[in-house]
């Protein structure tokens, strides 16, 4: 790999640039998701988690960013924090009162797990944090994109993928491939490791689009 990220260090500056703008463009596919939730006036059927887990993860993605020193994740990830900020608001205002209290404490877990994560990196050996740090946020990023695939019984049964985010999928995909290539470029086996999974895992999801249709087949009519 080393050999490689010599060979492309010329385009250092054009890689993390445009992986950044993908990063900014693909938080924007949520909009798809928000209005398959206005269409359906609630959010029954979809999960909180891809927008309070971003929140969270940006976080932690920002904090990995500048322990690398690193401008252009740095950026790309205050940006992202903003538009999650929204998208998460957007689906509380969306979740019936009945749902709420499983949302708010969806807030709560995430806000409370981020903030040790935080201050573990406060005080861990600055010699090593930026290695364990980076270790801790893959686990978790790859946590929250294999999150829907725990829903698979549910969508084999249904033989539909309705409730999954095909457009955050498929950008996720193409955002994962442009980290992947600025990893290698900084010789950088997490941020490497990170988006190689991430990449392997939107794949699995994509190909259940391939399999199943997006809205479950209508009941057959039994003749009388």
């Amino acid at each position: 790999m080393e050999a490689i990220s010599q060979a492309l260090q010329p385009y250092k500056e054009q890689v993390g640039m445009a992986a950044g703008i993908l990063t900014v463009g693909q938080m924007f596919s949520g909009c798809f998701v928000c209005n398959d939730i206005r269409k359906k006036g609630t959010t029954d059927g979809f999960s909180a988690m891809p927008f309070v887990g971003g929140c969270g993860l940006t976080v932690l993605f920002l904090q990995h960013g500048l322990l690398m020193g690193d401008s252009a994740m740095t950026n790309a990830n205050l940006v992202g924090l903003a538009i999650s900020i929204v998208y998460t608001t957007f689906f509380l205002l969306y979740t019936p009162p009945t749902g709420r209290g499983s949302f708010w404490r969806q807030v709560g877990f995430t806000a409370l797990f981020t903030l040790t994560i935080l201050g573990y990196a406060k005080i861990e050996n600055p010699a090593v944090v930026e290695d364990r740090f980076g270790m801790i946020i893959t686990v978790l990023m790859l946590c929250l994109i294999g999150q829907p695939l725990f829903g698979l019984p549910d969508i084999i049964r249904r033989k539909s993928t309705e409730g999954l985010p095909f457009a955050m999928i498929l950008s996720g995909t193409i955002v994962g491939l442009s980290w992947l290539l600025y990893g290698v470029i900084l010789n950088n086996v997490f941020v490497v490791c990170q988006n190689l999974a991430a990449v392997s895992l939107s794949g699995i999801q994509l190909a259940l689009f391939a399999i199943y249709p997006s809205k479950p087949a209508p009941p057959s009519k039994k003749r009388d």
